[in-house]
């Protein structure tokens, strides 16, 4: 195992959290795990938004520059339709937003609440404001779910955590392809959840969706580290080949990003990072992450300073 020298990469918005339920336009508990894409020069940040029922839905956040002045629809963007998509019928949740630039679409990878626990769901959308559901992709238990921005050997890819029935089985993050976004097979583990001691022992799952880097695919993903007081999520980053995402060329041994501020460590769900977006801007990229599961909160890096830590890891 090869030691860093613990570098800050991720800095923290002076003005965090950016929003949350007090920002809303309608009433709602709380609003987090945001998706996040740019569309022409706007920021958009699709949330999760529990409402007091305790459901959630989706709802559309607007800004010029990714930091303030966001203009959120005056109602739920995209609620659940247990009626018609009854794998909804809990809610949908934590939404990861990629182009398709053969389709000239977003696509919306999200996880649907349905009796049977939680699944991956599909949908589209070409202003985000009208939406089509693609229905469940993947059965229950399933979810941190995202596509790729581009195809291999033709094919669609998407990385997603599945969960085993059986007691005690690690949770561990796959890699699965499709020709058409409907069906999917060719399923195979590709981040192992390390055991023992480690942050990210046991439990992972993707964060944002895998972002185009000249080093390779550059994957965050969580690592939940079970404690007497409870759990928690931190992020660690690894990279993937270009054109063979099924491989993995490096991955970070420690986590480059955890709760450590008051709203990170207290809310709905305390010592929580959660980030489902992020946006690169030259060589800044900006993280999106949902913090305690009641507000959402802005990190930058310079993706030249991430790639760099990568490479010197084992």
């Amino acid at each position: 195992m090869k030691r860093s020298r613990n570098p800050v990469l991720f800095q923290r918005h002076p003005n965090n959290p950016i929003l949350s339920a007090k920002d809303w336009t309608y009433p709602v508990n709380s609003v987090f795990n945001a998706g996040a894409t740019l569309m022409g020069e706007e920021h958009i940040l699709v949330a999760r938004v529990e409402d007091r029922t305790g459901m959630s839905h989706l709802c559309i956040a607007r800004s010029h520059d990714g930091v303030g002045g966001w203009r959120i629809d005056r109602k739920p963007s995209l609620l659940p339709s247990p009626e018609t998509h009854p794998e909804e019928m809990w809610g949908i949740e934590d939404p990861r937003i990629t182009w398709l630039e053969d389709l000239g679409t977003w696509a919306i990878a999200y996880t649907a609440y349905s009796e049977a626990g939680p699944l991956v769901s599909l949908a589209t959308t070409e202003d985000f404001i009208d939406f089509k559901r693609l229905g469940p992709v993947m059965p229950p238990e399933d979810k941190d779910a995202a596509l790729f921005p581009a195809k291999f050997d033709g094919r669609y890819a998407m990385l997603h955590r599945p969960v085993s029935a059986f007691a005690g089985v690690d949770k561990h993050i796959w890699i699965s392809y499709s020709p058409d976004l409907k069906h999917w097979g060719d399923h195979r583990v590709l981040i192992r959840a390390r055991r023992g001691g480690w942050w990210d022992a046991n439990k992972i799952g993707l964060s944002p969706p895998p972002l185009e880097t000249p080093e390779g695919w550059l994957i965050l993903y969580h690592g939940v580290r079970e404690t007497p007081g409870g759990c928690i999520y931190r992020l660690g980053l690894a990279l993937l080949d270009l054109e063979d995402p099924a491989k993995v060329i490096k991955r970070s041994d420690e986590w480059v990003f955890g709760p450590q501020e008051s709203y990170e460590i207290s809310g709905d769900v305390g010592n929580v990072v959660f980030p489902c977006g992020w946006i690169l801007n030259k060589d800044e990229l900006r993280l999106y992450y949902g913090a305690a599961d009641s507000c959402i909160a802005l990190a930058s890096a310079r993706l030249n300073d991430v790639l760099a830590f990568l490479k010197q890891s084992e």
